[in-house]
């Protein structure tokens, strides 16, 4: 079916493009960026962005896009010396609680906005990495160029999704340069790792190129007991015959073995305030080494295909398979035992999850004139297919110490409570208008229309069999006007839907829906490279699945969250020595709706109302002491709730951060620290079980050199 799907979608676009006559709008240039970039997926220079696809799914000038963007690039994932998970980089992005439950080495999470966008709202250059349950992918930074946030509703684009927004990784690309990076290094856990980064021609007229990028990184964890053993690698090449038409085929093949962290599962009496015995330690392990284990491997192959053609039309094919295989086993805690506070409870637990993932997006993109308006016109196809496997069994574990943990004791056999294959399909048709009138204004319109299919097929008394099917239409308008002095201020409203897997008491759940409303302004300035943007945003989300109280209890969708926030953020390359990344945000969440009267006025969890942060980065440029570079940071998260009835806070934290590199003949020693003070604090509460320590003070040294 999936096959068939792609052939279908890919056939009535090409055709269009080759029969359509119109006149060709030349492409909006990017003032101050380089040509690589202004495909909106090419390197940043800095620590600026001018370019995006993520925002329009064809590249336009950041500041046109008529929501907030927020783009960290390569090189600022370098100064702040991430390496080991995507959240980690969004840590200075404002409207994103990233790492919500503290350190997770097998997951990445993100809340945008306020709404949980780490299953629905993940995307690989530009094609979803749909997930559910735990058949989620991982993607190393190493392999990606750049990763871009798009807030707000991203339906009107890629179809169902959550409203606070999406998170575009942008993988590297095959380059005619010859490139070759290497890195080696080691953090404060005696964690290590090894990469590699090559690019280059693979004949003499440069129509083959290719890029060749892994890494491979193992050792201890910051919890006792912990450790892991992970590697990627991606191959890549691209066909290019001439200035119009290139053909990329890359793959990208992970594997993850490791005894879990102990971190996320401790209660609130124990992590935010005194339990009878005091704090538990940051770096504890309750569950059980020698049964602990996580094994993960992925594969991904895809390929990506653009030709313009002479009549002006440019038509675009990106399509992925990815196929997910991975385990879970072994006990961890949920509360203590009695109020003694002296043992906690364990739940046994082990799961498996196979994953079979497509994804098909078909583009064509045209420019003409229509009286005294020109138009960028987008219009596309694209498909959607996620199957999942799995199956998860539970409970049969003995309590442990608090204080005295003892290890190796038996455990009780795990009982399966679910078996089911769950199949989800959405086909999406979708057009966007940007039109340029009057001077400076500009226009963006988007409408969509999909179609999802959901099926569960579940073993006899191990979940919920079913099947639903529904259609959605998505809108977006947005109006900008562009000042000569790099002022840009802009409005936008927006529609969305999100499909949830699930049934209520009587039927099948209907898609989330509801609206955006988003004001701002950004500020290219002339005197240096620079980006500034402020926004204020209102979200609506309807349909929201709440508990009915019983007996029996039920779960019906009759709940509305409201979202309501401020966002400024500032980038800039400020002269050859000095960068500089600034951002504030404050979210207001509230229960508009709800089944328990007591909820509504209430804020769900998590989610901070007050994140700051500010890093400044110094380049000696010359004397010396010519490449050293200096960099500092510092970040704070407000408070948060710890329980939906709003009695319990999660304080809030300020962290440091630091770096201190140099460079010589293409050799660089970077030594970054996170959470320079070491302050312990709580990243956030999921209810009063579920706890998670924010980061310990991380040291990582790293050398690297590039030929």
């Amino acid at each position: 079916m999936a096959g068939v799907a792609i052939a279908t979608l890919a056939l009535p676009m090409w055709a269009a493009a080759q029969d359509a006559g119109v006149t060709r709008l030349d492409r909006i240039a990017v003032e101050g960026g380089v040509a690589a970039e202004q495909d909106g997926a090419g390197p940043v220079e800095g620590y600026v962005a001018k370019a995006t696809a993520t925002g329009s799914k064809a590249a336009t000038p950041l500041k046109l896009v008529p929501q907030s963007v927020s783009v960290v690039g390569g090189e600022e994932l370098s100064d702040r010396g991430v390496v080991n998970k995507v959240d980690e980089a969004l840590r200075y992005t404002p409207g994103v609680t990233a790492e919500p439950f503290g350190t997770d080495p097998d997951t990445d999470w993100f809340y945008i906005r306020g709404f949980d966008a780490t299953q629905t709202g993940v995307f690989l250059d530009g094609l979803n990495l749909f997930s559910y349950g735990f058949g989620g992918f991982q993607i190393d930074p190493l392999a990606l160029e750049r990763i871009e946030v798009l807030k707000g509703p991203a339906s009107v684009l890629y179809g169902g999704a959550n409203p606070g927004g999406i998170v575009n990784m942008v993988r590297k690309r095959p380059s005619g340069e010859p490139y070759f990076y290497t890195e080696i290094g080691v953090n404060s856990d005696f964690n290590a790792f090894t990469g590699f980064d090559a690019s280059g021609r693979l004949n003499e007229e440069g129509t083959l190129t290719y890029r060749l990028t892994g890494k491979v990184s193992g050792g201890d964890n910051y919890s006792d007991f912990s450790e892991d053993l992970r590697g990627f690698v991606m191959p890549q090449v691209t066909y290019s015959p001439d200035a119009a038409t290139s053909l990329t085929v890359y793959g990208y093949f992970s594997g993850l073995d490791q005894v879990h962290v102990g971190n996320g599962f401790f209660p609130y009496e124990g992590t935010v305030v005194d339990a009878s015995f005091g704090r538990i330690d940051r770096d504890a392990f309750y569950g059980e080494p020698d049964i602990d284990s996580g094994k993960v491997t992925q594969k991904m192959v895809g390929y990506e295909f653009e030709h313009e053609f002479d009549n002006g039309i440019k038509f675009s094919q990106s399509a992925r398979y990815g196929t997910l295989h991975k385990t879970e086993s072994g006990p961890y805690t949920y509360g203590y035992t009695d109020d003694t506070q002296t043992e906690f409870n364990r739940i046994g637990f082990d799961a498996t999850s196979d994953v079979d993932s497509i994804a098909v997006d078909n583009r064509a993109e045209t420019g003409f004139d229509l009286g005294a308006t020109s138009h960028t016109l987008l219009a596309g196809i694209d498909y959607r297919y996620y199957r999942l496997d799995h199956v998860q069994a539970c409970c049969g574990a003995t309590p442990i110490s608090v204080t005295d943990p003892v290890y190796g004791e038996p455990q009780g056999a795990n009982f399966v409570y679910l078996d089911q294959t769950l199949t989800q399909q959405q086909i999406g048709a979708y057009v966007q208008d940007q039109i340029r009138f009057g001077g400076g204004w500009l226009a963006t319109l988007n409408g969509r229309y999909d179609y999802v299919d959901t099926e569960s097929d579940s073993q006899p008394g191990l979940g919920v069999s079913y099947t639903s099917n529904d259609s959605a239409l998505s809108g977006r308008a947005g109006l900008a006007y562009e000042f000569d002095n790099g002022v840009t201020p802009y409005l936008s409203a927006a529609t969305f839907f999100n499909p949830i897997i699930g049934v209520s008491a009587t039927t099948a759940f209907v898609p989330e829906t509801g609206h955006q409303f988003e004001a701002g302004v950004k500020y290219e300035p002339s005197g240096f490279d620079g980006m500034v943007t402020a926004s204020a945003f209102q979200i609506t989300k309807q349909n929201v699945v709440v508990t009915v109280a019983g007996p029996p209890s039920s779960q019906e969708q009759l709940g509305e969250v409201r979202s309501t926030g401020l966002e400024l953020e500032a980038k800039a390359n400020l002269t050859s020595n000095w960068k500089i990344l600034a951002a504030a945000s404050y979210t207001d969440m509230e229960v508009t709706r709800d089944t328990n009267a007591s909820l509504i006025g209430k804020s769900p969890v998590l989610i901070p109302g007050l994140q700051a942060s500010l890093w400044l980065d110094y380049s000696v440029t010359q004397g010396n002491l010519e490449g050293l570079s200096l960099g500092a940071g510092i970040r704070h998260q407000g408070e948060s709730w710890a329980d939906v009835d709003n009695t319990a806070k999660v304080p809030s934290a300020t962290l440091v951060d630091a770096a201190i590199r140099f460079e010589k003949n293409d050799w660089t020693a970077a030594l970054n620290v996170a959470n320079v003070f070491d302050t312990v604090y709580v990243k956030g509460c999921q209810g009063l079980l579920t706890c998670g320590y924010g980061e310990s003070r991380t040291v990582t040294l790293k050398l690297s050199k590039k030929w």
